[in-house]
């Protein structure tokens, strides 16, 4: 089930949505107080923390369902893409176009080494 409906419907449409907005702002944030190319990371890790928080204190926590199922470290190699992106051209418009551009296409891929497993051949 979490699989199924986690790949098919939410990760690959709303979290690369939202997570670049937070990823963008904590990158804007690092790059122009301190010149530091790595705030998306930083961002994602926040995300990625929150996440299993989350997963832990409402899945496992509450209702006993197990959460070995759910992926959010998808976002970990778009935020390295789009920090690699703003250290190379160290412009805003060029990450935004680029590196946003990444974010997207990476995102689908990202998620191919954790649900290789569950892949299985029909029978036929």
């Amino acid at each position: 089930f979490w699989v199924d409906w986690k790949d098919r419907r939410m990760w690959p449409t709303v979290i690369p949505i939202l997570g670049v907005t937070f990823c963008a702002a904590a990158q804007a944030f690092f790059w122009v107080n301190f010149r530091l190319p790595f705030g998306a990371v930083f961002a994602a890790l926040g995300l990625l923390i929150g996440e299993w928080i989350n997963r832990y204190v409402n899945f496992w926590g509450w209702t006993y369902f197990p959460i070995s199922l759910v992926f959010p470290s998808a976002l970990i190699v778009p935020a390295i893409w789009l920090d690699v992106i703003l250290l190379l051209s160290g412009s805003y418009v060029i990450t935004a176009v680029v590196g946003a551009l990444g974010w997207g296409l990476l995102f689908y891929p990202n998620n191919w080494p954790a649900i290789a497993a569950f892949h299985q051949a029909t029978e036929q």
